[in-house]
């Protein structure tokens, strides 16, 4: 009696699902650097998912990210602590520029890749979220950094101004702020 190969009945295993985004971004590095008409094609796709930017969509993130900041956490790492004393409202407004901070460090990309019209969209974006999390949102948290709305909308508009080139679209800012944001 002949004996039957067995088969590999092992699952295929899709390598591409294992990759994670420091791996992701390594390999296309070095897929780039070897390729010059890949770098090329990759340039572009990225300029392309770069420039799909909804003001209505950043405003909702922002708005969800400042308004899902948790009082009890403001809570937790304020009052007496071994290292002294964190006042709990120095606490919130610290927690509310952070949750803005990564906002910002997309805007600044958007800048340094000279993409003007994106970057300007994105902070209308940034500042409508804002603006929304101080006027709309019932979130506990915003009790504790009364003024950090507002005084992170200006640093927001600030940061964005500072970096911008064209005076049309500083002018076409502050028109959108003063019919949007009374």
């Amino acid at each position: 009696m002949t004996e039957k190969k067995k088969k590999n009945t092992k699952p295929e295993i899709n390598i591409l699902d294992k990759i994670n985004a420091d791996d992701g971004l390594a390999i296309l590095k070095m897929l780039a650097k070897e390729d010059t008409s890949l770098l090329k094609r990759i340039e572009d796709a990225a300029l392309e998912y770069f420039s799909e930017v909804e003001v209505e969509d950043i405003a909702d993130e922002v708005f969800y990210e400042l308004d899902s900041l948790e009082v009890e956490d403001v809570w937790d790492q304020s009052g007496s602590t071994r290292y002294g004393y964190v006042d709990p409202n120095e606490k919130a407004w610290e927690m509310l520029e952070d949750a803005i901070e990564s906002y910002l460090v997309e805007l600044k990309k958007y800048q340094e890749l000279e993409m003007e019209e994106e970057a300007k969209k994105y902070c209308m974006g940034i500042l409508k979220g804002i603006y929304k999390f101080e006027k709309e949102s019932k979130n506990e948290f915003k009790d504790w950094a009364t003024d950090a709305p507002g005084d992170n909308f200006e640093r927001v508009f600030d940061k964005w101004k500072e970096r911008c080139t064209n005076p049309n679209d500083i002018k076409e800012m502050k028109e959108f702020v003063k019919k949007n944001f009374p």
